[in-house]
Formats: C-alpha cells, sequence, structure tokens
C-alpha cells in the first residue's frame, strides 16, 4: 500500500500530474459548490441588462433575458460533468457486458456478437450517438443513453482484446480444467486482471463523452430548457456572436478545461498503473568500484572492455548485474562467455552492442570498439562492423515483412544501395549463410523458415556488412543437435571467410570449448576465469560447471552431478566471494574478501583465493592447498 502510494504521490508531482490534480479539483469543487453558491443569481433576470457584453458586473456579458453568463456557466458544471460521468458509466458497463457475453453464451451467438461489435466500433462515435439519439428521443435522458450505448462498442471490443490475452495464460486454464464455470473464471480470474486498463480508457472517456453532450446540446438534442449545460449556452451565445462574442467564450472555454482534466487524469493514471513514474528521485547509478585494469590490451584488438558495469532502477535503490568486466577480443579471434542463467552473459553481450535501454545505464573505464570509444561511434560505423545474432530469430525478425527485404533494408540504411542492389545482397548473403535456393527463400516470410534456417538467415543480416566482430548470444538454444552443429559451423565458416572476431554468449561450456579459443566463465555479474580452451581449469566454478557436462564417455550408472544451491540476486550479492556460499573450498576469506581477475598463468585469469587445476577432459589435480 505504501509502495503504491509513495508511486501516486510521485506521479503528482510532475507536470502532468499536477495540471490534472488542479482541474479535477476546480472540476470537482464547482459542481458540488456552483449550484449552491450561485444559482439563484444565474436565474436572476434583469430586463435592464439585456443581451449587454462584457462589464465590471457581467465579465461575459448577459444572455436574451439579462442573466449573468458567467453565473450560468458556473452552474451549468454540475449538470455537464455528472451527465458526462453518467454516460461514461453506462458506456464502460455494457461494453464490459458486451465484450464478456462472447466468452459466456454459445460459440455461434458469441460469434453473431462479437460481429455485431466489430460493426459498430466501424461507424464513427458522434455519428452513432446522433442516430441512438433519435432513437431514444429528443432530451437529457435520450442524450445519456445515446452516448453511454455510443461509446459501448470500443469499450466491448477493448475488454474482448484484454480478455483474449488473459485467457491463454496458464493459470486460466488451470483454473479451467479444476472445474471452474465460465461466469466464475470471468468474474475472479480474468475482469481483475484487465480492470487497470479499462479504468484508464474510461477516464480519459469521460472526456470524449462531456465533449459529445456539449455537441448534441449545441444541436438542440441534449438538454431542454429550463435546464441548461455548457452546449446549451455555447448555441444561446453563437446566436449573438456577431453582438457579443464573449459569450461562445465562457462555455467554450469550461469544455475544454474540463475535457482537458479528464484526459490529463487519464494520463496520470496510466502512469501509475503502466509504473512509467518513479517512485522515488534516485541519484546516480554506484561508481565502479576500482578495479585493475587489463593489461596492455593486443594492437589488434577489435573489442576492449575495462571494468563495464550495467545498473538498473529498482525501487530500493540501483541493481548492478553486471559488476565490473573486463577482457579483450583480438581481430579474427573466437570466445566464449559461459555460466549458469542470470550470471550477466547476454547484458554483457547488449552493453558492448550498445543495445542496453534506458532505463539501464552502462558504465566502464573504458569500452572500445574498433579503436573508437563506443559512446562515440555513429550507428552507421556500428551497423556495418558489428553484428548481432540473437537468441530467438523467430522474434528478432519482423514477422509481417519478408526476410529478404529485411536483410535488403541494412544496406539500403548504412550503405546506401539502391532497393534491387540491397535485395541482390540480401540472396547473396543468403547463399553464403547455406540457405538453399536463397533467391526463392528472400521472398518468403519469417514462418516459412525452419529454426535453423532462420538462424541462419540472422548470421546473413549479420554479413550484410563488413562485420569486424559478430556477438552469437545462445545461438543454438533450442536447436537440435544436427542443427546446432551446422550454425556453429557456419559461424566457424564465417570466421574464417570474413575474418570477424566471434563473442559466443552459451551456457553450453563443451559448445564454447569446441568452437572457441578462449573461454570466460562469468558468475553473479563478473569473469571469474578467464582461460584458454583446452587449457586447466583452476576456479572451483568452473571445475563444477566442468564436471556437470555428460559427453557418451560419461557412466551412466553414476547420478548426474549438479551445483549445490543457486546464484544470489542481483540485489543480493553477499560481500566477499559470490560463490563462496555453493563452493567446498570457502574458508572465512571468501566470505569476507572478494577476489579479483589476476593472472594465473600464461594467458589465464583467474578470481579465487584457493584456485586448483581441472583438465577439460574432466581430469583434475591439486595446485596447491587451500
Amino acid at each position: 500500500m505504501a509502495r503504491r502510494g509513495s508511486v501516486w504521490t510521485a506521479a503528482l508531482r510532475t507536470p502532468v500530474g499536477a495540471c490534472s490534480a488542479v482541474l479535477l479539483a476546480l472540476v470537482v469543487v464547482l459542481s458540488v459548490l456552483a449550484p449552491l453558491l450561485w444559482g439563484d443569481g444565474a436565474a436572476a433576470i434583469d430586463t435592464d441588462a439585456i443581451g449587454q457584453g462584457p462589464s465590471g458586473a457581467h465579465p461575459f456579458g448577459t444572455d436574451s433575458l439579462g442573466r449573468d453568463l458567467l453565473l450560468r456557466t458556473l452552474v451549468a458544471t454540475r449538470l455537464s460533468v455528472g451527465l458526462a460521468v453518467l454516460a461514461t458509466a453506462i458506456g464502460a458497463g455494457t461494453g464490459v457486458v458486451l465484450g464478456t457475453l462472447p466468452s459466456v453464451l454459445p460459440r455461434r451467438v458469441g460469434r453473431l456478437l462479437t460481429a455485431v461489435v466489430d460493426i459498430a466500433v466501424a461507424f464513427p462515435g458522434l455519428l452513432l450517438a446522433l442516430f441512438l439519439a433519435v432513437i431514444f428521443g429528443v432530451g437529457t435522458h435520450g442524450a445519456v443513453l445515446a452516448i453511454g450505448f455510443a461509446m459501448a462498442p470500443a469499450f466491448a471490443r477493448l475488454v474482448q482484446t484484454l480478455s483474449a490475452s488473459v485467457s491463454g495464460r496458464d493459470f486460466v486454464a488451470a483454473a479451467r480444467i479444476a472445474g471452474v464455470g465460465r461466469a466464475r473464471l470471468l468474474a475472479r480470474h480474468v475482469l481483475p486482471n484487465i480492470g487497470e486498463p479499462l479504468v484508464v480508457n474510461a477516464t480519459i472517456g469521460a472526456g470524449s463523452a462531456l465533449l459529445a453532450f456539449a455537441g448534441l446540446s449545441f444541436l438542440g438534442i441534449g438538454v431542454q430548457a429550463p435546464d441548461y449545460d455548457w452546449g446549451r449556452l455555447l448555441r444561446e451565445g453563437l446566436d449573438g456572436i456577431y453582438v457579443n462574442p464573449a459569450a461562445a467564450l465562457a462555455p467554450a472555454a469550461a469544455v475544454v478545461l474540463a475535457g482537458l482534466a479528464f484526459n490529463l487524469v487519464g494520463e496520470t493514471v496510466a502512469a501509475v498503473v503502466g509504473v512509467r513514474t518513479r517512485a522515488r528521485r534516485r541519484g546516480a547509478p554506484p561508481r565502479p568500484a576500482a578495479r585493475p585494469a587489463l593489461a596492455q590490451p593486443p594492437a589488434d584488438a577489435v573489442l576492449v572492455v575495462e571494468n563495464l558495469r550495467v545498473a538498473f532502477p529498482g525501487p530500493d535503490g540501483w541493481t548492478v548485474p553486471v559488476r565490473g568486466v573486463s577482457f579483450s577480443v583480438r581481430a579474427g579471434e573466437a570466445i566464449g562467455v559461459v555460466g549458469e542463467s542470470g550470471s550477466g552473459k547476454s547484458l554483457t553481450a547488449l552493453a558492448v552492442s550498445r543495445l542496453v535501454e534506458a532505463p539501464g545505464v552502462v558504465t566502464a573505464d573504458r569500452l572500445e570498439f574498433a579503436g573508437t570509444p563506443l559512446a562515440e561511434a555513429s550507428d552507421r560505423e556500428l551497423g556495418t562492423a558489428l553484428a548481432m545474432v540473437f537468441q530467438d530469430p523467430m522474434t528478432s525478425f519482423n514477422p509481417a515483412r519478408r526476410v529478404g527485404g529485411q536483410l535488403a533494408e541494412v544496406s539500403e540504411q548504412h550503405h546506401g544501395l539502391s532497393r534491387r542492389a540491397a535485395f541482390a545482397r540480401a540472396v547473396d548473403r543468403l547463399a553464403a549463410v547455406r540457405v538453399p535456393a536463397a533467391e526463392r527463400r528472400a521472398r518468403q516470410y519469417p514462418h516459412e523458415f525452419s529454426g535453423g534456417m532462420r538462424q541462419r538467415a540472422m548470421i546473413g543480416m549479420g554479413l550484410m556488412g563488413r562485420p569486424k566482430l559478430i556477438v552469437a548470444d545462445e545461438p543454438t538454444t533450442a536447436l537440435d543437435v544436427t542443427v546446432q552443429r551446422q550454425v556453429l559451423r557456419l559461424l566457424a565458416r564465417t570466421r574464417e571467410t570474413e575474418g570477424a572476431a566471434i563473442l559466443l554468449i552459451s551456457h553450453d561450456i563443451a559448445v564454447v570449448s569446441q568452437t572457441c579459443e578462449r573461454m570466460l566463465v562469468m558468475y553473479a555479474g563478473r569473469i571469474v576465469e578467464d582461460l584458454p580452451t583446452g587449457s586447466p581449469a583452476r576456479h572451483p566454478y568452473t571445475r563444477a560447471l566442468l564436471a556437470t557436462t555428460v559427453d557418451l564417455e560419461t557412466d551412466r550408472d553414476r547420478p548426474l552431478e549438479v551445483i549445490p544451491g543457486r546464484p544470489p540476486e542481483p540485489d543480493q550479492v553477499p560481500e566477499g566471494c559470490a560463490f563462496a556460499a555453493r563452493c567446498p573450498l570457502a574458508s572465512e576469506r571468501c566470505r569476507t574478501e572478494d577476489p579479483v581477475l589476476e593472472p594465473a598463468a600464461d594467458g589465464h585469469r583467474v578470481a579465487c583465493w584457493h584456485p586448483q587445476v581441472t583438465a577439460l577432459s574432466g581430469q583434475s589435480h591439486e595446485e596447491g592447498a587451500a
């Protein structure tokens, strides 16, 4: 409750939130007090001041009976706003019923009702309101029903869409399997999960209802004498607009301000519901702790990373899932990054690819790509020299566009090629990554490709330029072993033919050991070991990962090896070595002092107080006593 209250407080402190609060408070106060304070004055007839213009006694002039227009505008607030809110309630209630009925009614009847709602949504709201006003009759009651029912189809369509998104979730399926009836399923499981968007749309819809009511009264089919609302006052002021232009100004301004109040309130509610406002002011992310710098990077390094940190704001401060990562990648080199889920592998890849979006913050002592600070590199330079192969190409490709067109877009934007030339290059790149019948496949959509072929096409997109570095984020996940081997061979072949360096992110240490020259082992947002592939592992975590690797020589009679415990959450990393709670060699020093990544042998770095040696084949021996 306190958390929600703080979000509301933060929302009201924004310019939009403050304006909405002030305007809504003004509308509510006038609706309650104006008829009590100025009701008699607004009804007083002054035959000596008929049709006068603005004066000290009547700031906006008087009407044809000498009544003060400002007072009448203020008093009309209650009826105008009250009728708009009532019409909105009718529209929202009717829309919820119409939107949920197809889930309860027999299928044919439900489809018929859905079709009727779709047809009604196609009509402009005001035109539908005018049509319904003729049916329900001229007057206040008819206008309320007309506007309310005219709003209902849009609400019904929204409810249907939101309900469909919730109905496919596991907890709804579980309730259905448990025998929960349709009506109870809607009331208990579906509607509570779509209530907030409906409230936001109802708040914004109230502003539209206010405008629609003013329009009907202006046309003479809304509020009738002796009652009056802003639309009726606007109509009366328009009759004498050439004599007294200010007569139409007061009701027109009232409609605009009240409608603006409802819409701003809707924006504020949407900000709170969507958690777009911050609960509290946060300072800058914590400064990186001092870490030993890398040895002088090689002259041909294409990527240099020193003390990389990625931080995200949270309700209780900053969370830092990547904590001081340092490494370099030479031209043409293949480096693998391994570790359990949540170790920071993918975030590191996104950070060096400049793909971490706000509110995430990336900091580093040094972050250079091809000799240029990454922050200063232009999008055009990155687009041609750095390629990213994502984990799931189905979500990375636009399902509504053909594959060839998406590849060609890279050359159109970054190389300035014509559409025909760019498409020809796309076909050539698809053929280069062994996509059969490349020209025909280029005219197909992503869903027409198999998983392995989509991954090849994603690699082909990276080859549309002349990449110096290919970042492959778990490119073999969810692929069968045959396709995995094909994709890995393709990456190796691409490295040979294009001369590109490869940064391969994977949870499979066996894959990395077979395809990469070096291996970076990450745990809890840090690199705990940097070793050449094939050399003995020294960190307990690396040895534990190796022990869990299964191959054809694994004894099937023995239980599978597991690493006890689980990695710490990014916002709950303990003092000292993050692996200490799971390490069989942990000492008191491990729990209080955080080891840094230091050289252990030629081309080998390890962050451990008690390093030992384990060959990648699984055979081990101690290098030194703990």
